[in-house]
């Protein structure tokens, strides 16, 4: 029988307290519906649980602009209708509120995946799971599609101090736009996102973007319609994933999900 995988888990449980509005899509007290039915089945006790540290503005500052940072720092809902033109500069309120918080959120959700990619690249750990990450829509200078803070950029930037080559593989049924758009000029990460393609947000992620420059080909979309059964997924998938770990064999993988 081979080895077990060493599993960590990282959870907050301040992650829960946080909301973008009770009319909004995003509800983060559903980590913590996630984190009660795992310990209900008594799954921690099968992996490592740590409390993840806060991510710094500094470490935020690895992937996003410094001025994007400080707006996240200092923007509340009142800041917000006092200077609108300012806050259209970073968010699309009505996709990303100023909810109170914000900045304490994105320091929970990026400091998870940050520590996540420490302790593999440590080898503390074989597999690391931070369900209050996955935020794969903000981009450098901006948030958009419920994502403040592109915790998967940050986490492959820590990862990259280790390993020559990154695998994101993103199955979200939105496509990884953030994240591709990160890493679009480097052979050092490859992007393959799985994803609901068509009149859907956010409309990007067509079979021929393939990255540019040092990056082209590295950028791999599979766009679907909408209502693929879980056979012709697997039937797409399998061989997809087959050729890209052979290909690219990299010392590390992302997965968003």
């Amino acid at each position: 029988m081979g080895q077990r995988n060493r599993v960590s888990y990282f959870y907050d449980e301040e992650v829960g307290n946080y909301h973008y509005g009770y009319d909004h899509f995003m509800k983060p007290f559903r980590i913590r519906m996630a984190h009660c039915i795992i310990t209900s089945y008594e799954l921690d006790k099968k992996m490592t649980v740590i409390r993840p540290p806060r991510a710094t503005p500094l470490e935020m500052s690895r992937f996003h602009s410094d001025d994007y940072v400080r707006f996240l720092q200092r923007v509340t809902h009142e800041v917000a209708e006092l200077v609108p033109a300012y806050t259209e500069c970073f968010m699309q309120t009505y996709d990303c509120p100023p909810f109170d918080g914000v900045f304490e959120f994105c320091s929970i959700s990026a400091g998870g995946s940050i520590a996540s990619a420490k302790r593999i690249n440590h080898g503390d750990a074989d597999i690391c799971i931070n369900w209050a990450g996955g935020l794969h829509h903000a981009k450098k200078a901006s948030a958009e599609g419920f994502c403040n803070i592109n915790d998967i950029a940050l986490s492959i930037l820590e990862l990259l101090r280790y390993h020559q080559r990154v695998l994101y593989l993103d199955i979200d049924v939105h496509h990884g736009d953030g994240v591709e758009e990160a890493f679009y000029t480097t052979d050092r990460v490859m992007t393959v996102s799985f994803h609901q393609f068509g009149n859907f947000f956010p409309g990007t992620g067509d079979v021929k973007d393939v990255g540019v420059e040092r990056g082209k080909g590295y950028a791999v979309n599979v766009p679907l319609m909408e209502g693929i059964d879980d056979e012709s997924y697997k039937g797409i998938f399998q061989p997809v994933m087959r050729d890209v770990m052979e290909r690219f064999r990299p010392g590390a993988i992302v997965m968003q999900c």
